[in-house]
């Protein structure tokens, strides 16, 4: 009777305070055997912190009398349900340890957990279970191993186990031409499709995303136009393929011949038109939805800083955050919000921020960490940004680079070199910001041989200097009066040379007052900057100091009438 009862309460159980009184009554009343059945009916329950759920039902499992396969197997299915795929997998090697049998729901987890993870030693350990168990029939196992295999990377050994199984549905199906075009193999991938005898949607959204990530738009247009049937998932993958390829004009045609749009569909849009420069059209996109949930707001403030916006960024933010708002920032909005500041050199919005990070719930990781050491060595605060260095857990390549770039522009170009040679001392790899951080460091310390070896050492990792590399080494070299080889350096650039280069070079001049050089830059920044008249300036400052008042006089006479100033002595074919 009191059995019964319980049994009955159990489907009507919707709250973990309401299971354990049931459970209280199970083993008052020594009905112990009823303990399985309350596992599975708890854990059917649509409770929303899985989180306490799981720890409790832990706790059971872990005290049953008669622990058994069917109890175990549950709890292991609801764990990878959940995505807490590795306490899966330790669940199912502690059944295996006090000698219970999986069930075919426990295995096909399992693997489900292997693939989401990526263990591959796992894998095999279980696929060898498959066939001592005698699960080789079970469509649902022999699936899941397919699937395995393929996230793995080893689609041979999946297409083996493809071919062998008795019973193929959808998902197998799509599981392995998954693994075809996961792996760029899209010819073997399209010849696969089409052996398919009963393609879903989501066998034709696989095929039209592996030709849309390979920038083949036009196979991938076409299968779109002939699928059968379409969802958001189909619409979006073809907008962002377009995006990736740099055609926003396409991507936006489609996006307007939507039937109907999803929050997905306006974000990827909005970060094309970021891509592409286009910040206008970003934020009429963004203006246009009527209901902003905190992933759009995200996008929105990313794109205004990443266009170098960082007013407009933060602006956006603090509508974002208006009492009457229910939205809260999480660790993507801190990263761009973190970008804004830097790029203001403003610490005082960023203080107001910082002392409300508890209050949004945020934990502080190792990204949003190295995004702070950024801010706080381009502010000037390098002893707060080496405070947040120390203490993160792993020290990457952005992380290194933030902090030589800090040390680098406010003077400290000996503790850059030598976070610059504890870099290459644990194996990692500089980048390009690494070396405009200990490029600058040099620079700005007047070390021009150093810096010079440190210069022509990029190519030893593989990397090609940029312009504003160049235009660091220019002004390094011609302030140290290596005016000749700064000149001979901007020739055998790879890359037009830009204002910033050939400024850096007139600057040079002007400091030890090398005419000849003076006016071969001049030229230069005249033609790329026509109405900058401080160029003439720097020029007239040359003329003075070596004597040519007539010049210096004309330059200076010329700039303030606003005329056309023929430079004297300076040919164009001194750059041949």
């Amino acid at each position: 009777m009191v059995a019964t009862k319980l049994t009955t309460l159990m489907k009507k159980c919707s709250t973990v305070k309401h299971a354990k009184q049931i459970h209280a009554q199970i083993i008052t009343n020594n009905l112990t055997h009823l303990e399985p059945i309350f596992i599975h009916r708890i854990l059917l329950c649509d409770i929303t912190n899985y989180k306490t759920i799981s720890n409790y039902i832990l706790s059971i499992l872990h005290h049953l009398r008669n622990p058994d396969s069917f109890s175990w197997g549950c709890v292991i299915r609801f764990f990878s349900q959940k995505g807490q795929f590795v306490e899966a997998v330790s669940l199912y090697v502690q059944m295996r340890r006090i000698g219970l049998c999986p069930s075919s729901h426990a295995v096909s987890s399992i693997l489900k957990s292997c693939a989401r993870v990526e263990d591959d030693l796992c894998g095999l350990l279980i696929h060898g279970h498959v066939h001592k168990f005698g699960f080789d029939a079970c469509v649902y196992v022999q699936t899941a191993l397919l699937d395995l295999y393929c996230k793995i990377g080893d689609v041979v050994t999946a297409r083996k186990v493809f071919d062998e199984m008795p019973d193929k549905n959808v998902v197998s199906w799509n599981s392995l031409l998954s693994g075809y075009i996961k792996g760029g193999n899209l010819d073997e991938g399209q010849r696969f499709f089409d052996e398919i005898p009963l393609k879903d949607v989501i066998s034709w959204n696989c095929m039209v995303s592996g030709y849309a990530k390979a920038g083949k738009m036009d196979r991938a247009c076409y299968l779109f136009q002939q699928m059968p049937e379409r969802n958001f998932a189909s619409w979006n993958t073809m907008i962002t393929g377009y995006v990736d390829c740099g055609s926003i004009v396409e991507a936006r045609e489609l996006f307007d011949a939507m039937p109907r749009r999803n929050s997905v569909s306006l974000i990827t849009m909005i970060a094309g038109y970021s891509k592409s420069g286009d910040v206008h059209s970003a934020r009429e996109l963004f203006d246009q939805m009527d209901d902003k949930d905190l992933l759009s707001y995200n996008a929105m403030i990313a794109c205004y800083a990443q266009s170098s916006k960082p007013k407009e960024a933060l602006d956006l933010f603090n509508v974002m955050l208006k009492p009457d708002s229910s939205l809260h920032p999480d660790k993507m909005t801190l990263a761009s919000v973190i970008s804004a500041c830097s790029q203001l050199g403003n610490l005082e919005h960023w203080r107001w921020i910082e002392s409300q990070i508890n209050n949004f719930g945020i934990v502080l990781d190792d990204h949003l960490a190295t995004a702070l050491i950024d801010l706080y060595a381009k502010c000037g605060s390098i002893d707060k940004a080496y405070e947040l260095f120390h203490g993160l857990r792993k020290r990457d390549v952005v992380a290194y680079s933030a902090m030589i770039y800090g040390c680098g522009i406010n003077g400290r170009a000996s503790d850059a070199v030598e976070l610059f040679e504890r870099m290459a001392g644990e194996c990692i790899i500089p980048n390009l910001v690494t070396y405009t951080g200990i490029l600058t460091a040099y620079n700005h310390a007047g070390l021009a041989e150093e810096g010079y070896r440190c210069f022509i050492s990029m190519k030893d990792n593989g990397i090609v200097p940029s312009v504003d590399h160049y235009g660091i080494m220019v002004d390094l070299l011609g302030r140290a009066g290596w005016l000749d080889e700064a000149y001979k350096l901007i020739m055998k650039m790879p890359m037009q040379p830009n204002v910033g280069v050939w400024g850096a070079l007139l600057l040079a001049c002007r400091l030890h007052d090398n005419l000849k050089l003076g006016e071969i830059a001049v030229q230069h920044c005249i033609k790329l900057e026509s109405e900058t008249a401080g160029y003439y300036s720097l020029l007239s400052g040359i003329y003075a100091t070596v004597g040519k008042w007539n010049d210096a006089k004309k330059l200076t006479t010329g700039v303030e009438g606003k005329k056309i100033i023929k430079i004297p002595g300076c040919s164009w074919t001194q750059l041949v």
